[in-house]
């Protein structure tokens, strides 16, 4: 079987994301990761182009898997390849391989670099013909190719014809600006092949400004191409650039790829890519989509309950892929949506054991409903149902009551006279028949004000005695707030996501006129849920 290659690029093209500046520290974490999934080439950045990126590529970390690359560009005019300065930054930064980006676009070379079209071919050459010559693996990534071929065909071929010709190793035809379709991308493929470039020494690099990125990456290995250029997550520039999360699982998985193709990763590798995804996520301080293919919270969630009756049956009735093949896990909420099925579903992937014709499933049924009704969403929210029908059963632990919290708002003037906005949280807890007292502000350990929510987490979790070290590795990593209705009358909607230093995270809600008292209500759901799994004995 051909082989596809699958080159990551997120610490170069993805870095380009709004907002998006990796560190030393973040760039190393990432890599290994990488690595230890089996992508063939990883893009560490542009070597001399910043101070993190020439640190890296001077300590890069040990690979073991892959093949470490460094990106630049093509020589400049009026210099030879062996004088170049910047050329030679990324040719002595110790890589095996090298991708050098050309323009191959009549109009971006008039434009953008003032040059002759016979002057952009020369420097093609020279510098693949220089990194052959120093021992390099040499990739020229064809930039604005897709859109320079629709309008000067010839031109835009003779652009790869000068690397290929120059013993370049791979040739990346890339969709710049985004705007090509997948039926475009088969059909200009398919020509350049027949035009006498094999499709052994092609790639194919994608951006997503139509939602196409993956498509039309899928659609050039159909038409020849054996690399893959693409980001985790679909980080990039604009609107992305193809999600390697999304191809990676899909060539592996599906008979339409893994029949004809071989990929350095196979199922036993495959299973850690949603952990991968979420290494990102937590690195870029972000919240996973849920969304997302393969790998979001919501990828393998069955909402309703015809779905999840038939589920139950048989899980290839509503699902394309098993979840663990993909490291994540299937997920039946329940909502005013859910049926019996649901419910006991559920409950019994919760340990809690539960007959089908237990009476008491009708009622919190009927209560799960009512509650939606006023505003609780219990499908986003697992933790807070799994204590909520505990309670109803009445197999929930009791660890601790609040019996009091106060939370107040001051403005303070600090050392440059300035005056910040400070929230102060108090609390009493009652465990056994021992009063605990907690007092907490808003800032952080860097001294920004968090919020008053900030304050009253910090203040509910600051002393629980014989629990403490249960609840120690808990975050708080989301809050989103959502006013149900307008006026007077307005309901607030409160949902905290929370992890642990496993990465495991759960979801909690709290329902009320008061946003405080909302956050209240989902605190306390996600500290009891931590207990629950940590099985805490309770104190008597």
């Amino acid at each position: 079987m051909d082989r596809i290659f699958l080159y990551d690029t997120t610490l170069r093209d993805g870095q380009q994301t709004q907002g998006v500046q990796f560190s030393y520290e973040d760039k190393v974490r990432i890599v290994k990761a990488l690595d230890h999934l089996g992508l063939d080439y990883i893009e560490g950045g542009w070597p001399g182009a910043n101070p993190t990126d020439t640190e890296f590529f001077q300590n890069p970390p040990k690979l073991f898997n892959s093949i470490f690359t460094a990106f630049g560009m093509t020589k400049r005019i009026g210099i030879s390849a062996n004088n170049d300065s910047i050329l030679a930054s990324v040719v002595n930064s110790n890589t095996k391989s090298v991708c050098l980006v050309g323009k191959s676009n009549d109009y971006h070379v008039q434009k953008v670099l003032g040059i002759s079209n016979d002057d952009n071919l020369n420097n093609i050459e020279e510098s693949i013909k220089h990194l052959v010559n120093s021992g390099k693996e040499a990739i020229f990534d064809a930039e604005h190719f897709f859109d320079g071929f629709k309008s000067n065909p010839k031109y835009s071929f003779d652009c790869l014809l000068a690397a290929y010709q120059s013993k370049a190793d791979w040739i990346v035809l890339c969709d710049t600006n985004g705007g090509t379709l997948p039926k475009e991308i088969y059909e200009i493929v398919k020509n350049i092949i027949n035009m006498g470039i094999p499709g052994n020494k092609l790639g194919i690099h994608c951006h997503n400004d139509t939602e196409n990125a993956v498509a039309n990456s899928f659609a050039a290995i159909d038409a020849g191409v054996r690399q893959i250029q693409g980001t985790i997550n679909g980080l990039g520039e604009r609107c992305g650039n193809a999600n390697l999360v999304s191809i990676i699982p899909t060539l592996v998985l599906k008979k339409h790829f893994n029949e004809r193709f071989d990929v350095n990763i196979d199922k036993t590798k495959l299973k850690d890519i949603t952990k991968l995804s979420r290494i990102l996520d937590e690195i870029l301080n972000r919240v996973p989509n849920k969304a997302s293919p393969y790998v979001g919270a919501a990828a393998f969630s069955h909402k309703a309950g015809l779905h999840a009756s038939a589920i139950i049956k048989d899980p290839k009735t509503y699902e394309h892929v098993n979840p663990s093949d993909v490291g994540n896990v299937r997920v039946i909420p329940v909502s005013n949506q859910a049926g019996k099925s649901n419910l006991l579903k559920i409950l019994n992937e919760s340990g809690v054991e539960i007959q089908k014709n237990d009476d008491r499933l009708y009622k919190i049924l009927e209560e799960i409903k009512e509650k939606e009704d006023y505003g609780y969403s219990f499908d986003v929210a697992g933790a807070s149902f799994e204590i909520f029908a505990r309670k109803k059963l009445g197999i929930m632990p009791h660890f601790f009551s609040v019996n009091r919290y106060k939370v107040t708002m001051e403005k303070r003037e600090n050392l440059e006279r300035h005056f910040s906005l400070i929230s102060e949280a108090v609390v009493s807890i009652n465990l056994g028949d021992q009063e605990r007292v907690s007092v907490a502000e808003s800032l952080d350990i860097n001294g920004k004000d968090q919020g008053p929510v900030h304050a009253l987490s910090a203040a509910l979790r600051k002393d629980l005695g014989p629990y403490q070290s249960f609840i120690e590795d808990m975050k708080l990593v989301d809050f989103k707030v959502r006013i149900m209705n307008g006026g007077t009358e307005a309901i607030t909607r409160v949902l905290i996501d929370s992890e642990d230093k496993n990465g495991v995270r759960w979801s909690t809600i709290g329902v009320s006129a008061n946003i405080i008292d909302a956050s209240y209500d989902a605190i306390i759901d996600s500290i009891n849920w931590k207990l629950l799994k940590e099985k805490a004995i309770p104190v008597k």
